[in-house]
């Protein structure tokens, strides 16, 4: 058996998600029946990383095993030509067997993507929140370094979430300003599902006056009335994995 690892870039828009989910096409669904297409026999692919309804991904990796010995532009090209407009293979690769996509990884780089401004913009409305209010980017940085480091992000999960545990490490949290947008990259170890949303939502409300710029720390603490807001799924994309 041979052993293939892709990176994948999609668009979520209309998808239930990464993971095959009853209610309708995922991005794992549609790039296995491609790939089934291609190879001529079924595969499974174990990603990365999963990713909600709606988010969307430059780098997802995943691998999958095939009794075939096609060049690797056939994982890639070929399989391009099979899948619709929204997802693409980034990249294709032969890995040794005892490669794992998820338990290899090392860390993980999320960007979202806030549009601030007066005038919606059709154009951006997949890819990034419009908001209307302006934002203190100097109070979002500020509370922003509240994440950084290990720490029980328990507040910044959704009800859904089967995480066994809720300690994550988060290795930076940079926050930039281009234009009408505002760029928010967020890298860590790994995240609980819908923390960097929740992470957002948070910083977005400090920035907008909403909360105070202890806000983090009293989520944390376990003191605040208010739970973490989270921001909509289509700002947020998933940017790289991160391997030794």
């Amino acid at each position: 058996m041979r052993k293939i690892c892709l990176t994948i870039e999609y668009d979520g828009t209309d998808f239930v998600g990464w993971q095959y989910q009853p209610n309708g096409l995922s991005v794992q669904e549609s790039v296995e029946i491609a790939l089934a297409e291609r190879l001529g026999e079924s595969v499974r692919l174990i990603s990365a990383s999963r990713t909600d309804a709606g988010v969307h991904a430059r780098g997802m990796v995943a691998h999958f095993e095939t009794s075939t010995n096609l060049p690797i532009a056939a994982y890639r090209e070929g399989v391009n030509t099979l899948l619709p407009s929204t997802i693409a293979i980034a990249a294709a690769r032969s890995v040794a067997n005892d490669f794992h996509a998820r338990y290899d990884a090392r860390g993980k780089w999320y960007r979202y993507t806030i549009m601030t401004g007066t005038v919606r913009s059709p154009l951006n409305h997949r890819q990034a929140w419009f908001m209307r209010s302006r934002l203190d980017l100097f109070n979002m940085r500020q509370a922003a370094e509240d994440f950084v480091g290990e720490h029980d992000f328990g507040a910044f999960r959704t009800s859904g979430c089967t995480a066994r545990t809720t300690r994550r490490t988060v290795y930076s949290v940079d926050i930039c300003a281009h234009n009408e947008f505002i760029i928010i990259d967020v890298r860590g170890s790994g995240f609980l599902r819908n923390m960097v949303r929740m992470m957002v939502g948070t910083l977005a409300e400090i920035g907008a006056g909403k909360r105070p710029v202890t806000a983090v720390a009293e989520l944390f603490a376990g003191s605040s009335e208010r739970t973490a807001f989270t921001a909509p799924a289509h700002g947020l994309c998933l940017m790289a994995i991160e391997y030794q």
